[in-house]
């Protein structure tokens, strides 16, 4: 009897160091409790945050923004880590474009990974000029995810304007309405808290890609929906050297297949 007991004993230990090594992410949508960082063993965070009202890997289906600074990727192993899109920097204002943008482009297609392009919004060029910067240089390809407006202000010393929110919004509008057009998918918006606020930007016709990295957007930004959050800048993703940005997808894996169905680049 005592050598039964000594086993169950040993079996029950054994479980729950498993249970502590391997803890349950929070509920749906990321409401339930909020597991310690690094819940999820594939990703990382070189500064964890400890969060308070819905942890990010509360959320099931992850993925990253890169550019340039990324430098060389290995897209197999970001996939293999449990990536599941990317988007991609393409282009800036009018006239920029990122250097890695096509290489990056065609090797996370390679890795079977959805990406997408995004542009950086410059406020000393049009929404049409942007547009068509934007349209010259991303392919339209089908199986891509929609475009990506990306709306925050900047520290530019070529363009230090800062213009006011009707300005914002109606040329914003006119690239979302271009850019829409040519891919047959209205463009996704990123932004900030602070430019989110300045320009009340909950108005706006678009789904939107939240950078929230303090606290859940539900707290951040009350009442708005979302489809993205961008929950870290420092974030930690095998095959990628230095930090990357970590973003969730709001719903399940099932709903992020839904999706893709209705959103994809035809």
């Amino acid at each position: 009897m005592r050598l039964l007991q000594k086993i169950m004993i040993g079996v029950l230990l054994v479980a729950l160091a498993a249970c502590a090594r391997n803890p349950v992410p929070g509920g749906p949508g990321g409401f339930g409790p909020s597991p310690g960082p690094g819940a999820n063993p594939r990703l990382g965070d070189s500064r964890p945050h400890e969060w308070r009202n819905g942890h990010p890997y509360g959320h099931a289906v992850h993925g990253i923004d890169v550019s340039r600074w990324q430098g060389d990727i290995d897209w197999g192993q970001v996939r293999n880590a449990g990536i599941s899109f990317a988007f991609i920097k393409s282009t800036e204002g009018g006239d920029h474009a990122d250097p890695n943008f096509m290489r990056y482009w065609r090797e996370a297609a390679q890795a079977r990974i959805p990406r997408g392009a995004y542009h950086y919004y410059y406020f000393c060029r049009t929404g049409a000029e942007q547009a068509a910067w934007f349209i010259r240089n991303v392919p339209r390809e089908a199986g891509s995810l929609p475009p990506v407006l990306d709306l925050e202000w900047t520290n530019s010393r070529t363009c230090p304007r800062r213009p006011p929110p009707h300005e914002v919004k109606r040329e914003a509008n006119v690239f979302l309405d271009i850019v829409g057009r040519h891919y047959g998918q209205r463009p996704i918006i990123y932004t900030t808290v602070d430019f989110y606020r300045d320009n009340q930007l909950g108005d706006m016709r678009a789904e939107f890609w939240l950078r929230s990295v303090a606290d859940h957007p539900r707290m951040i930004y009350p009442g708005q929906r979302w489809a993205f959050w961008q929950y870290t800048g420092t974030g930690i993703v095998p095959g990628i050297r230095g930090n990357v940005d970590l973003n969730a997808f709001a719903g399940s894996s099932a709903d992020w297949q839904r999706w893709l169905q209705t959103r994809l680049t035809r």
